[in-house]
């Protein structure tokens, strides 16, 4: 029994598929089993005007063409390809396991692009490298994917020569060539967007660079006009570099949003505003559930500005990708889980009317607006925050802190001290991992015990106070937390302004 490999892509997952093909005696018919659309069912007219310009022709048999797994709901023309060779090719042959088909048929046997190939590649070229058999006016496109080997076809017939006389010489595809560090993590050293381009904001700036470090999420607070959205978009350009998984799973969402991908090792920035439905940022649709705001900022930036104005639905909903990284959403006909492991940065005025923290403007406001204003947020809420800085107006003489390349350098030094010891960065650690790796010494245990009586700390803020003092630790090149880095740890801690 002849064997083949398409793919196709259910609830938002890529799934590989199985193309089987039996030939038995019978009344000659062609039939297509395993959960097929519309769009695969029409391929049989395809499949046989295609062979018939090949000079081949059904066999007078009953042909049964399975797609496995058939629990899984499959739709594409891009399968016209191996359905075509599935009956053109004797059964005997054992193609590489590897080995993937892809591409709709003309009537006249050329082989021609769709768009779902693109993104199919790029999601499984990110779980193992992987061998095409592809339409040659997709090549160009596919050929910057890394992690393949890629046989352009033009027409059925050279996919037919392929398996019975050998591959012929692969297309050439792209090679990252970004720098690396620890080997296999890519970076760029491209600073659009620069911190010396920040005047003043020490404080904040070094809160920027804990967050970047150790992947803490980030609150910033500030009268208009003080940087915060300035720090929060430079923030990306100094993030940790990526490994090959991350920057293909980053181009197949910039696919999926029809955006053309870049394979940079830059982490996305996604900023959507306040008055975005809750269904534009976590997901939606009634019959397939599409991604949303969250799931395109996997792997990168999801800020938030204004962050009060936000829905209170939004808000609470957005604990649980906070809390598991993954975002589940449900619907009667599906259920769609999305990865959103991302860097959550929010920013916000201390008050409505944005002037209770100037040294030159009078607010406006009266305690019970400032009140209603930040109870806005929850505590649960709150506690999956991991800074909270307090940024004050700056001043038009103030020179800038540093620069975009120092603090990428120190993200660098951070982030190998993590990967080395614990296999991921600080702000993911779990229970078992803050216990095993934020080793605080006798002095800072005396001094968490007095914090956590004095300022009422829950238990999930104790813990994310030692992940940051972890990542403050590492940032000084420390094997144990000391007093001075949980002090520092402590001036992160949410507090109301005076």
């Amino acid at each position: 029994m002849l064997k083949l490999q398409c793919a196709t892509f259910d609830q938002g997952l890529v799934h590989p598929v199985e193309v089987e093909s039996s030939l038995t005696n019978g009344l000659p018919q062609l039939q297509i089993v395993g959960l097929a659309s519309s769009s695969i069912q029409e391929a049989k007219e395809r499949v046989k005007a295609a062979l018939q310009a090949c000079g081949l022709t059904l066999p007078p048999k009953r042909i049964t063409i399975n797609l496995a797994p058939s629990d899984i709901k499959k739709s594409g023309s891009h399968f016209d390809l191996a359905l075509a060779l599935a009956i053109a090719l004797p059964p005997d042959i054992s193609p590489p396991s590897n080995l993937f088909l892809f591409g709709e048929l003309g009537l006249d046997g050329t082989l021609k692009e769709t768009s779902a190939i693109f993104p199919l590649v790029l999601a499984l070229a990110k779980e193992q490298r992987i061998q095409i058999l592809a339409p040659a006016q997709s090549a160009s496109k596919l050929a910057a994917i890394p992690n393949i080997t890629l046989y352009p076809i033009a027409h059925l017939q050279e996919a037919i020569a392929f398996f019975k006389e050998g591959p012929p010489q692969p297309y050439p595809t792209r090679s990252l060539s970004y720098p690396k560090v620890l080997g296999k993590y890519y970076y760029t050293e491209d600073y659009p967007l620069d911190f010396a381009q920040v005047r003043g904001q020490k404080f904040a700036i070094r809160g920027a660079l804990i967050a970047a470090a150790g992947w803490h999420n980030i609150l910033l607070e500030g009268s208009p006009g003080s940087g915060k959205s300035m720090i929060a978009k430079r923030l990306r350009y100094i993030l940790p570099p990526m490994e090959l998984a991350e920057i293909l799973e980053v181009a197949r969402l910039e696919a999926l949003e029809g955006r053309e991908p870049t394979f940079a090792p830059i982490r996305p920035f996604r900023a959507p505003h306040h008055s975005a439905t809750r269904a534009s940022i976590f997901g939606g649709g009634s019959h397939q559930p599409q991604p949303g705001e969250v799931a395109y900022a996997n792997k990168g930036i999801l800020f938030f500005d204004e962050l009060p104005h936000f829905s209170k639905g939004v808000l609470e909903a957005l604990r649980e990708p906070l809390q598991e990284r993954r975002l589940l959403v449900s619907r009667v006909n599906c259920k769609v889980e999305y990865e959103s492991d991302f860097l959550f940065v929010a920013a916000q005025n201390p008050c409505p009317c944005g002037n209770l923290l100037s040294r030159s403007k009078e607010c406006r406001c009266n305690e019970v607006e400032i009140r209603r204003y930040r109870s806005k947020l929850s505590e649960p809420l709150k506690d999956r925050i991991d800074l909270f800085v307090s940024m004050g107006e700056p001043l038009p003489d103030q020179p800038p802190v540093t620069s975009s390349r120092k603090l990428h350098a120190q993200v660098h030094q951070a982030f190998i001290k993590q990967i080395q010891r614990q296999g991921t960065l600080n702000g993911k650690l779990d229970e078992k991992g803050i216990e095993r790796y934020c080793h605080l010494d006798s002095e800072a245990k005396s001094l968490l015990d007095r914090m956590a009586k004095s300022f009422g700390l829950s238990l999930r803020r104790i813990a994310s106070l030692k992940r940051v003092a972890r990542t403050i630790a590492d940032l000084a090149g420390q094997e144990h937390i000391g007093k001075r880095e949980l002090l520092e740890a402590g001036a992160y801690l949410p507090k109301d302004p005076e």
